[in-house]
């Protein structure tokens, strides 16, 4: 019986410390997430922005060109079939087909008034050859009138000179008429010319515009213009330009063959921030696919004009990150995550930036654990802390948050006013 009540008052006592070892270690005393400790040591000022891996150079896959010199007004074209975006390409493989059916309609008829024009222009040769030939030889048969009637004027020599007159007024009308007749047949020779012409012109018209249309047509099974891997455009929307996609005709890339040996990873600083940054400046990368691994890349290039990326009303300025070498595992599209190492500084004094308050002058000030409202001197900050460069010693606890009772600390450090002043006139 004894033994029975001692091994049930020791699992009591066991189950006792057990919980409340368990208590102390999950549960936290009122003031132990209030305080933060002064560190000195490296302080990093860096700018962190998302983006995407874009190449550096590469080949752009087109549409062919239908608006620009063309004799027939040409239609929107639209994309039927296209190879999955990462397909590996050689020289001359098969990309996209784009929508034939309103050209080949349209090939068709020309090619109908074509062959209208051609047996117009056979029947038209074959017609004047005819009309020409019939001319001729009224033309002939009337020389040999003319002929008649000289002869029959110099055998009335002898005639009476009515008969003499009468052979002179045959004479000069047979004349008249062959004078006509060779007028006439002029005139029918430059008409059946111009006629001819005319219908050339028309027929070459059409046939420029046949030939033209085949062009196009033969550009609509769109082929790789060199080997690579096939990454999608993207239209001004961000959206991809891919299967049942449009092609604007100002901009007929439909998609790019990216040179891989050379990446950037694109991102946007804000308009407040991007006065930090200037080519050369050392940038962390990673990767959301790949997130243990890091590489690192510098600032290539800024843009000098901002813009409003959409759904955004803050202005931004686009930067280019080259990154170092290169890795097989890095795609173009590939979503980034960006720190720009603004500037490194070495033995330094920092806490939170929430630490540090200020009043209605604008003087920043901290708690510190003593209970002291103690003035500091602050300096750099990037998007996690802030330098103390006066006012605070290493290992100082500094309050998170303005405690209860901040009106009875004492307060400390009012020669740093004159700094602060000081300071705040020379940015003036």
């Amino acid at each position: 019986m004894k033994r029975t009540i001692l091994i049930t008052i020791a699992v009591v006592v066991v189950t006792f410390l057990a919980l409340f070892v368990i208590n102390k270690l999950t549960t936290k005393g009122p003031g132990e997430n209030l305080f933060a400790e002064a560190i000195k040591g490296e302080f990093e000022i860096s700018i962190s922005a998302s983006g995407e891996i874009v190449p550096e150079n590469s080949v752009n896959i087109k549409a062919p060109e239908v608006n620009r010199g063309r004799d027939f007004h040409a239609s929107d074209l639209k994309i039927t079939d296209m190879v999955p975006e990462g397909t590996e390409v050689k020289e001359g493989d098969y990309v996209a087909t784009l929508d034939r059916t309103q050209y080949d309609n349209t090939l068709k008829d020309e090619r109908e008034r074509l062959s209208t024009f051609r047996n117009n222009i056979e029947m038209k040769k074959l017609d004047t050859a005819v009309t020409l030939t019939t001319l001729r030889n009224n033309i002939k048969n009337q020389m040999h009138i003319v002929e008649e009637a000289e002869i029959t004027l110099r055998n009335s020599q002898f005639e009476p000179p009515t008969t003499i007159r009468q052979a002179e007024i045959n004479l000069d009308r047979q004349k008249r008429i062959l004078e006509q007749r060779q007028k006439g047949y002029q005139l029918r020779v430059a008409q059946v010319k111009r006629d001819i012409a005319t219908q050339a012109m028309w027929y070459g018209r059409i046939s420029r515009r046949v030939e033209s249309l085949e062009e196009v047509l033969a550009g609509f099974t769109i082929k790789a213009p060199s080997p690579g891997m096939v990454v999608y455009k993207r239209d001004r929307r961000g959206n991809k330009i891919k299967t049942g996609s449009s092609v604007n005709p100002n901009d007929r890339v439909v998609a790019t063959l990216p040179d891989l040996s050379s990446l950037l990873s694109k991102i946007y600083i804000s308009e407040i921030e991007i006065r930090k940054v200037k080519p050369g400046l050392e940038t962390e990368i990673r990767i959301d696919a790949f997130p243990d691994k890091m590489f690192r890349g510098k600032v290539y290039t800024m843009a000098n004009i901002g813009e409003k990326l959409e759904n955004s009303d803050t202005k931004v300025f686009e930067v280019m990150v080259k990154i170092d070498g290169s890795d097989p595992a890095l795609r173009p599209s590939m979503t980034t995550s960006n720190k720009v190492i603004i500037n490194k500084l070495s033995d330094v004094i920092y806490i939170p930036a929430e630490c540090v308050h200020a009043g209605i002058d604008g003087i920043p000030f901290v708690y510190t654990k003593d209970k002291t409202k103690q003035i500091v001197v602050t300096g750099e900050s990037n998007d996690k802390n802030i330098v103390i460069e006066r006012g605070l010693e290493p290992k100082q606890a500094v309050y998170v948050i303005q405690p209860e009772n901040a009106e009875d600390f004492k307060l400390a450090g009012e020669e740093l006013k004159v700094l602060f002043t000081e300071r705040a006139t020379a940015r003036r």
